[in-house]
């Protein structure tokens, strides 16, 4: 089934395209992640121009949001508050994120700093999250190690104006939040990523929040800051392509729900390792096709 994307400007196969937004959505709702870290290199891969598959991933993930933090919520697994605080801090993210995207769009740089970043993110991602995968799957033999006790980054006690986070159990300067948000936007609006991948961990180690909310907050998050990177996206670099957008989200809303499901049942460390070798995979490819020389240096086409 091949369907014309209007701004990518080629023909593609809608259903691989659906089951690529799916992949979005399961991720979502088993790791509270926004799973465009994958979609958009494997739509880069499918020959999709990056700029249009950042900005139309931005979109989708928006979706997949939207359908894993009603299962959360209904399981009383966010904190509003402290996801009110990183909103607000992705909106400005955002802001700054579209004008470095227009910069780099300016002297056509745009394409090249979106597959390097790719190649150091998914090559950190997949190296961390497999070791301790397989360090969590070496300990299931031995002796149970004590849990440690859960404590915020000393930078975050350093802050100043203290609030209390009820539902996180914590007291600490909502300028924590605040600027994991800003980071999160930025990185949302460049690599039309939801930022999960870097929220969760960050909100267990840095801010210190309990973890029966991080995944459902990070999900608050990642709704709120991918809708503000499509608007931004729509009105300054015209890159959104709502075709693409609505055959992902097709498959990105279905998805969230069964990674919910997934989540609850299936052991975390095995899926942990799956897709730190899915990622690095990933990453190992990206940067072969950034170092080989093209078979075409430029082609001459009728207009």
């Amino acid at each position: 089934m091949d369907v014309y994307l209007p701004v990518a400007n080629l023909a593609v196969n809608g259903l691989v395209i659906v089951l690529l937004g799916g992949v979005t959505g399961i991720l979502s709702g088993i790791f509270g992640v926004g799973g465009g870290f994958l979609t958009t290199p494997l739509m880069i891969f499918y020959g999709i121009p990056p700029t249009v598959a950042a900005a139309s991933t931005a979109t989708t993930i928006t979706g997949a949001s939207v359908s894993g933090l009603f299962a959360y919520s209904r399981r009383n697994g966010v904190d509003y508050q402290m996801g009110a605080v990183l909103v607000a801090g992705g909106i400005v993210g955002t802001l700054i994120g579209t004008g470095l995207f227009n910069l780099l769009q300016s002297i056509g740089q745009i394409d090249t700093v979106i597959n390097v970043l790719y190649v150091v993110m998914l090559g950190s991602i997949g190296s961390v999250m497999g070791r301790e995968s397989l360090q969590s799957l070496r300990a299931k033999g031995g002796a149970p190690k004590r849990a440690a006790k859960r404590r915020h980054h000393p930078l975050v006690s350093s802050l100043p104006m203290r609030w209390r986070f009820y539902r996180s159990g914590l007291y600490i300067s909502p300028f924590a939040p605040l600027i994991l948000g800003v980071g999160i936007g930025i990185l949302t609006t460049l690599m039309g990523v939801g930022g999960g991948f870097i929220l969760v961990p960050a909100m267990l180690y840095i801010l210190g929040m309990s973890a029966s909310v991080v995944v459902g907050t990070s999900l608050f998050q990642i709704l709120f800051t991918t809708m503000a990177a499509t608007m931004m996206h729509s009105l300054t670099t015209h890159a959104v392509d709502i075709v693409l957008a609505a055959l992902l989200l097709l498959g990105s809303v279905t998805g969230a729900q069964v990674g919910a499901k997934i989540a609850v049942t299936a052991k975390p460390e095995i899926l942990r390792l799956l897709l730190a070798a899915i990622v690095l995979v990933l990453a190992i490819a990206m940067a072969f096709q950034l170092g080989v020389r093209p078979r075409e240096i430029y082609s001459v086409m009728p207009l």
